[in-house]
């Protein structure tokens, strides 16, 4: 990998198995103990993929639900482990993928941002130093010292997004997260994104909004059915995403 690539996939692949006879009855579930066989298939969410990112970049990665976006952030991330092809990554990732994923509902927030700092690797004292802003930054007052489970979604979105964002990563992984809680938070958030644009982070951006990739994106991915169909100028890839969108929506309401 050159020293200004942050991000290299080639030729990457990711298949998951799907189990197409599921039980649905006790019946069925009891013939099943008795005739254990199940019928698989294998769906590529991910085909054939190769791009390059350079450190620095503000990349949009756009496409209908379904299209394989989320599944190749994930692979980035390092979730999932591609079925083929390479992934290369240089440098620490923070993943905004799955806001609270690690959250344990019996702890407290304030034990929780120990304990998902350990589990990004910071150490007890990196997490200690930066408890107060993570605080601050989620605005839950004294729930901060109440078992999550006791929180609203909003309160609950609040903290995991304060966490997974106060960490300082070379490179963010953002998978539809920056309209989160209130739109005075939804402020923070975007904030916050602008603040790791200007410090030169390396950024990919899950998104179905034009807006943001055109405001924030140097360029753009559109996926469509596992592929990277168009890889361009932000303004590009938005005008295609909404060509595209128009275009599937006039097929599913056809005029009378």
């Amino acid at each position: 990998m050159s020293q200004q690539s942050a991000i290299r996939l080639k030729d990457v692949t990711h298949r998951f198995r799907i189990i197409d006879d599921r039980p649905t009855t006790a019946r069925e579930l009891f013939t099943r103990i008795w005739k254990p066989s199940l019928t698989y298939r294998e769906f590529e969410a991910v085909k054939n993929v190769s791009l390059e990112v350079c450190g620095g970049e503000t990349v949009g990665i756009m496409g209908a639900n379904g299209s394989g976006k989320s599944t190749l952030l994930r692979i980035i991330a390092g979730v999932y482990r591609p079925t083929s092809g390479s992934v290369e990554v240089q440098g620490t990732i923070a993943p905004l993928i799955e806001l609270g994923a690690g959250f344990h509902p019996e702890l407290t927030g304030r034990e929780n941002i120990l304990i998902n700092g350990l589990l990004m690797g910071y150490s007890k004292r990196q997490m200690l130093d930066r408890e107060e802003d993570i605080i601050n930054f989620a605005g839950i007052g004294d729930f901060i010292d109440s078992p999550v489970k006791q929180y609203s979604s909003g309160m609950y979105v609040r903290l995991a997004f304060a966490v997974a964002s106060e960490v300082d990563p070379q490179i963010l992984l953002a998978d539809e997260i920056l309209a989160v809680g209130d739109l005075e938070f939804q402020e923070k958030c975007f904030d916050r994104f602008r603040e790791f644009k200007r410090r030169g982070k390396t950024i990919l951006l899950v998104t179905h909004s034009l807006g943001h990739v055109i405001d924030y994106c140097d360029r753009a991915l559109l996926m469509d059915g596992g592929r990277l169909i168009f890889d361009g100028s932000s303004e590009e890839v938005a005008r295609m995403y909404e060509s595209r969108s128009q275009g599937t929506a006039s097929h599913a309401n056809p005029k009378k």
